[in-house]
């Protein structure tokens, strides 16, 4: 499978909350970091973070556009789901960071505080 295709796969796996594929996706050492929130590493911890930790659910991802460069995956989407009480949608740019076609690091920028 290529980078793009794990990227694309990626987020079909969040949508339908199958974590153990989905974490499988990732190097045992990964990074994720977000903008104004402590990194989250290792693949236990981003297991959690996605079983009870995330605070956007019941929702789904429109990737609108991949690109990839080498060992770095980019993405623009756009997510529509429950942030707590609220309907949300915004959009967002990923970028997944690849060694041995596995996710090493990934990086999420969106208009929201916390996702």
């Amino acid at each position: 499978m290529s980078n793009a295709e794990t990227v694309r796969e990626y987020y079909e796996l969040v949508d339908a909350e199958e974590y153990d594929d989905l974490v499988a996706l990732f190097a045992p050492d990964v990074t994720y970091e977000r903008p104004g929130q402590s990194p989250i590493e290792g693949r236990e911890e981003l297991r959690r973070f996605y079983e009870a930790g995330r605070p956007l659910s019941n929702g789904s991802h429109e990737v609108h556009t991949v690109v990839p460069d080498g060992d770095t995956v980019a993405v623009r989407g756009s997510f529509s789901g429950r942030q707590g009480d609220s309907q949300v949608a915004f959009g967002f740019a990923d970028f997944h960071e690849f060694e041995n076609g596995q996710i090493v690091r990934r990086y999420t920028f969106t208009d929201r505080d916390e996702v």
